[in-house]
């Protein structure tokens, strides 16, 4: 996977967002948003909870989206708590709303992270089977999820990378990765799902580090690892915030650097609402309303 030659290539990304749970969480969203616009993501997208839990609140967001910005929307859609009939009506009702890309994912169980997953009775059992439902009733992009470091219900990453497969055959576009700080992994990872076949992007997550005791439970409910070199850039600065908030920064612009380095040109940021550390990575990565600057630093 790594790259022949040292010219740099510029950057394409995308941002992750979650429907609000307030009024004062609503308003940092669209700060968010409007702060975020000027960088020209390919697409921006937004959750949506299990059984369709955050239904009503992430079509909102998704209207609005089309109709007020010039962003690329997709939603995310989930399967668990649903009949077929259900999620086709949710579909119908996004389609109405100009949602042309969706984000299939099987979702977690409705008891939540932890609990057994079982197929609601007359529902999608899969997330493979989500993509194609999707695709018998539309030209819908469609991107999924990948684990480099495995789904922790999966028995192991072939069992991962098997689903994968069986998502792209069914009409998957991309994936888009489980954050992760192991470049080393991501590669691996990526050498596998080449040579199972699976030539679709399989986009890196990016999870800037808005806070380090939230992305560790973060982490440990969805099987992602921190290693200890990333806690120790942390130390000593608990009541120093624009220290954290430039080691944060700092780290995400050297992971995706080193990303660059091997070949990769599109990465998925998990904005968690919140704009300044985002905005800090692309800045430092030299990019500007949308176009990166041509310099060696990412070669």
């Amino acid at each position: 996977m790594t790259r022949t030659d040292n010219r740099p290539q510029p950057i394409r990304f995308s941002f992750e967002f979650f429907p609000p749970k307030s009024p004062e969480a609503d308003g940092q969203l669209w700060q968010c948003i409007s702060e975020l616009s000027r960088f020209q993501p390919q697409f921006v997208s937004v959750t949506y909870g299990a059984g369709g839990s955050t239904q009503a609140p992430t079509l909102s967001t998704v209207t609005r989206l089309i109709a007020d910005t010039p962003l690329a929307t997709a939603s995310h859609l989930t399967c668990v708590g649903a009949t077929k009939d259900e999620v086709r009506e949710v579909v119908r009702t996004f389609q109405a709303a100009g949602v042309r890309h969706f984000v299939a994912l099987r979702g977690d169980p409705a008891d939540g992270v932890g609990s057994t997953y079982r197929p609601h009775e007359g529902g999608f059992a899969n997330a493979a089977e989500l993509v194609l439902g999707l695709k018998e009733m539309g030209d819908f992009e469609i991107s999924v999820s990948a684990y480099p470091e495995k789904h922790p219900e999966s028995r192991d990453v072939d069992a991962d990378i098997d689903m994968l497969k069986r998502k792209v055959d069914n009409g998957a576009d991309r994936a888009l990765t489980q954050f992760f700080f192991d470049n080393d992994v991501y590669e691996r990872y990526l050498e596998r799902v080449r040579a199972a076949g699976i030539s679709i992007p399989v986009v890196p997550g990016i999870m800037p580090v808005q806070n380090l005791n939230q992305l560790k439970r973060f982490a440990s409910a969805c099987g992602a690892s921190v290693p200890q070199w990333l806690e120790k850039r942390f130390v000593g600065l608990d009541d120093k915030p624009q220290a954290r908030a430039l080691v944060a920064a700092e780290l995400a612009a050297e992971q995706i650097d080193d990303l660059r380095r091997r070949g990769i040109s599109e990465f998925h940021f998990y904005t968690m609402n919140k704009a300044p550390l985002v905005s800090s990575v692309l800045s430092l990565l030299g990019v500007r309303d949308g176009q990166p600057v041509q310099t060696g630093a990412a070669a």
